[in-house]
């Protein structure tokens, strides 16, 4: 109430960069006290998620995560922590610190409840992130690392970027999210092309697997590949994830479509928010009949609510992620989705939200 009432409207005065600024900031100072109380936690057992099996299995408190792309660079995250998310994922990061596209690039639609951002990357790079990570606390909840290649990378020497970030966070990392799907960096999204994700994936795979054998890390870190909504994935995505041993697939980055959005909105960068909610639903659908088991999906895009939440579940998500209904609905909103996913359960009698996953796809 006090967000949307009072903190909300001062924020949206300001740019949306300069606003997120400023929230980061309150992250970061509030990190000293996040341990003093998770006031947003939802610690039912109903909402327990794993993922994984046997020695490799990941539990996750609850299903709701925070997507790539709010904490690029790690230095929030003790705060973020105390908010109730049952995951945190950060990055994307890239090898070497790059400082993104010129600005404005993020934009906000409040009408539509969608953002436009053309970010392009910015991070301080793998270094600076893994030696915040390393000085960090144990959270309690997974957290899991998106990765990336640098702007100037050309995608035939792709794979050393996406290796580079497997090597430097390995130690750390719950999961990584390899990210071939942003439209905000040129020609990335052909990585998506079987001919060339196959082999990264499976290169990436057996980094991670050697790394297993050489530091026995007790569990090994989930795979995940992050997908765009702009094509039309079926079997021959689903089986070449499997093929190369991925555990799962996040379902979607943002959206180069305009549908729904005012005229005059950038024709760069990529939408995220409300516009997107039923095509990720609907790849997330698609996605859960063709893996038939064998793949874990993430669903994110246009969560807002626990019904926006429940629908991904239903089609096939195991878990969700948000980011602008982060943005838009303030540091409560995990709270309310937990909650709000606790009363659908129950309205269904189920026991467990891992029962409803793929319930209506």
């Amino acid at each position: 109430m006090i967000y949307s009432r009072v903190v909300k409207p001062l924020l949206f005065r300001l740019s949306p960069e300069k606003a997120h600024a400023l929230g980061m900031v309150a992250l970061r100072a509030a990190a000293p006290f996040a341990f003093l109380g998770r006031w947003g936690r939802a610690d039912d057992p109903r909402l327990r998620v794993t993922l994984g099996r046997g020695a490799d299995a990941l539990t996750f408190p609850n299903p709701v995560g925070l997507a790539a792309g709010f904490d690029k660079d790690g230095v929030a995250l003790p705060g973020l922590s105390a908010l109730g998310f049952g995951f945190l994922e950060a990055g994307t990061v890239t090898p070497r610190p790059q400082p993104g596209n010129d600005r404005p690039r993020l934009w906000r639609f409040p009408a539509q409840r969608a953002l436009i951002n053309r970010m392009g990357f910015n991070n301080d790079g793998l270094d600076a992130l893994a030696a915040r990570w390393n000085r960090a606390p144990d959270l309690g909840i997974p957290v899991g690392a998106n990765i990336g290649k640098n702007k100037n990378t050309p995608n035939d020497q792709a794979v050393d970027d996406y290796l580079a970030g497997i090597d430097r966070l390995f130690d750390r990392a719950d999961f990584f999210v390899v990210n071939v799907s942003s439209p905000n960096t040129p020609g990335l999204r052909d990585l998506l092309a079987p001919e060339q994700l196959g082999p990264l994936l499976g290169a990436l795979r057996g980094r991670v697997d050697r790394w297993m054998s050489e530091r026995r890390k007790p569990k090994r870190p989930l795979l995940f590949v992050k997908i765009s909504p702009d094509d039309s994935p079926g079997e021959a995505l689903v089986e070449t994830v499997v093929d190369a041993g991925f555990d799962g697939i996040v379902a979607t980055n943002t959206t180069r479509d305009r549908a729904g959005l005012p005229p005059g909105a950038p024709a760069e960068g990529g939408v995220s928010g409300e516009p997107l909610r039923a095509r990720s639903t609907d790849i997330v659908r698609r996605l859960f009949r063709a893996a038939r088991g064998r793949l874990a999906l993430i669903g994110a895009g246009g969560v807002f609510s626990a019904a926006d939440a429940y629908e991904k579940i239903q089609a096939g998500a195991s878990l969700v992620e948000i980011y602008t209904g982060f943005v838009y609905g303030g540091p409560g909103v995990v709270r309310n989705i937990n909650r709000g996913l606790l009363k659908a359960m129950k309205d269904q009698k189920w026991d467990s939200i891992q029962n409803a996953v793929g319930s209506r796809a």
